[in-house]
């Protein structure tokens, strides 16, 4: 996607659409390092749940893309989703929450839940974090935003995520510096250049209870 410039604005990203849910058998995947979590969390054709009392972000950007997401339990089937793709170049989120429910025929309903960064003083950190977003509710306060039209290089530049398709002509968005309080949203997935859980708790149930909201 290239850049545009736009009353003196270099454009990056973005786009807000509604997405359906395709309901499927889940599965979260987790590749830890260092005590760093250098992160992938996906679903299997369906959305899962994040929840955040603070996310402070630097480097924000909005942009229109199409996700491909299994709708079979093989995995040997995929649909396109529209998503709104939220960026960040550095984040750092109080009391995050991720949860996914998991429905395996025959066997029963079964939720997992992340929470991470209860500790105000020690948040979770990220960096390149980008959220692939069905539904978004929170209070938001941006700085220098500049708003205007997506548009995407056949190159795929460095401001593009791996392996997303783009919607050009979207409405567009991004600012220097972005502040969500009170977050809940839905998501096809979350990926990270790199993750600090600071606090993970990590656990996996039959109570509807532990979904994140």
């Amino acid at each position: 996607m290239e850049s545009q410039v736009r009353g003196g604005t270099r454009w990056k990203r973005f786009a807000v659409v509604m997405v359906p849910s395709v309901i499927a058998t889940a599965a979260v995947g987790v590749g830890l390092a260092q005590g760093a979590l250098a992160a992938s969390f996906s679903v299997s054709g369906q959305q899962f749940k994040v929840k955040a009392a603070h996310l402070e972000g630097e480097g924000f950007a909005q942009y229109g893309g199409i996700d491909e997401v299994y709708t079979s339990v093989k995995g040997d089937k995929k649909t396109k989703v529209p998503v709104a793709i939220s960026s960040f170049d550095t984040a750092t989120i109080t009391k995050m929450c991720q949860s996914v429910k998991t429905e395996i025929p025959l066997v029963g309903t079964f939720y997992l839940r992340l929470d991470a960064g209860t500790n105000p003083k020690k948040p979770v950190k990220a960096e390149n974090l980008y959220i692939d977003v069905a539904q978004l509710d929170a209070d938001a306060r941006f700085e220098d935003i500049d708003i205007g039209v997506a548009v995407r290089n056949k190159s795929r530049g460095p401001d593009v995520k791996e392996g997303e398709s783009v919607l050009p002509g979207g409405f567009a968005q991004q600012a220097r510096k972005a502040d969500l309080y009170n977050v809940e949203q839905t998501a096809w997935a979350t990926t990270a250049g790199t993750f600090t859980l600071n606090g993970l708790s990590m656990r996996l149930g039959t109570d509807a209870k532990m979904e994140c909201y």
